[in-house]
């Protein structure tokens, strides 16, 4: 069996960022979800749990999560 996926630790400046993405509420919906992803994620939510609770396929959960670890917050970016 695999490895769970999860989200390395956020610096305190990801951290806010997210925090803001959510608090604004005016951006993409696929944005939005893409941040839920992560916020989750670090809190040690598995890949399941996150994909039912955003309404996503497990492997875009798990793809977004691997590309914020290879590429930082610009995995929110289209």
């Amino acid at each position: 069996m695999a490895q769970p996926v999860r989200v390395r630790r956020l610096t305190d400046q990801e951290g806010q960022k997210l925090q803001q993405i959510v608090r604004r509420g005016s951006t993409s919906s696929v944005r939005y979800r893409g941040v839920m992803m992560l916020l989750v994620s670090v809190g040690g939510i598995r890949v399941l749990v996150i994909a039912q609770l955003v309404q996503a396929d497990e492997d875009t959960v798990r793809d977004v999560i691997h590309r914020f670890i290879e590429i930082g917050l610009a995995c929110l970016d289209p």
